[in-house]
């Protein structure tokens, strides 16, 4: 059965569960099923764990740079009562968001406190961008208040079901070339790795960690070293295309939200050898009919 529409506690712009389909059919196709999966750039981890909560991985490596989101992911699997007990009890109010933007800022701020500040930003500010603006803005005049997208039992509960599964969940703190150049070798022969890097155009409006040209072409060259089956989605540019012109192209749109509604020009990029779903040419559109209706 298909996990309910979002796993994650955290939003994300740009976020890719909209391919968490796509995803599934090339672990059916190429015989990946009941493996490891990895994204080195897991922000809200959301086709991770779909694969991991409907049966098709067996273990997930979640790896972000930021230490903000390491540390919240950290924190579900470690202190998952408290983080809970925070988001059941904490005010949804514009002196708490001020107390929280604190509270994340601080160098002097504890892993719960860390973690809980950032899960408040990402639900109470627009698109989830953690030091943008609040839903509704600061004098609370929009139609929509900064506790639009904090529904405390359903979070709470997906908190929950993440932590059940904490001994099928590695979560590191690598900068994406280390995790490529370290973590990947050491996974089962039958994994997948998708890397999502920062988008090349605007990516510095939408990242802690944005990349410029020369940390894309490193991240390319690792990339290409790799052994084991991988994908890579990026915004439409043209250098990034010239950066993977060695490896298949699929070329596609993408709805999302980040400040305004639009559509974004995304391309995929595939290992050699990996098998490809037929006759899907936008991976961001696969429904459920589509899968096989594996035996759990």
């Amino acid at each position: 059965m298909p996990t309910r529409p979002y796993p994650s506690p955290l939003r994300y712009p740009g976020g890719k569960l909209k391919v968490a389909n796509y995803v599934k059919l090339l672990f059916e196709r190429n015989n990946l099923l009941d493996g490891d999966y990895a994204e080195p750039y897991a922000g809200g981890s959301s086709v991770a764990l779909a694969l991991l909560f409907d049966h098709y991985a067996a273990r997930i490596f979640i790896n972000d740079l930021d230490p903000a989101v390491y540390t919240f992911w950290r924190t579900v699997l470690d202190n998952p009562e408290g983080l809970k007990r925070l988001i059941t009890d904490t005010p949804m109010t514009m002196d708490e968001w001020y107390n929280q933007r604190r509270t994340f800022l601080s160098p002097d701020s504890s892993p719960l406190e860390l973690a809980f500040a950032t899960f408040y930003l990402n639900r109470a500010n627009r698109s989830g961008i953690i030091l943008g603006g609040v839903i509704g803005g600061k004098q609370q005049t929009g139609n929509w208040k900064l506790d639009a997208r904090f529904n405390r039992a359903e979070l709470t509960q997906r908190i929950e079901k993440i932590a059940r599964h904490s001994d099928r969940i590695s979560v590191t703190n690598y900068d994406a070339q280390v995790f490529l150049q370290q973590v990947v070798p050491t996974m089962n022969n039958r994994s997948l790795t998708y890397l999502d890097p920062p988008y090349y155009v605007k990516g510095q409006g939408l990242y802690a960690n944005a990349y410029g040209p020369d940390d894309h072409a490193a991240v390319a060259a690792d990339v290409a070293a790799l052994t084991k089956p991988w994908l890579v989605s990026y915004d439409n540019a043209p250098q990034i295309l010239d950066l993977y012109q060695q490896f298949r192209p699929l070329e596609y749109g993408l709805s999302y939200s980040a400040q305004e509604r639009r559509q974004g020009g995304e391309v995929m990029f595939f290992s050699h050898g990996l098998q490809l779903p037929n006759g899907i040419s936008n991976p961001s559109k696969v429904p459920n009919k589509f899968l096989h209706k594996l035996p759990f």
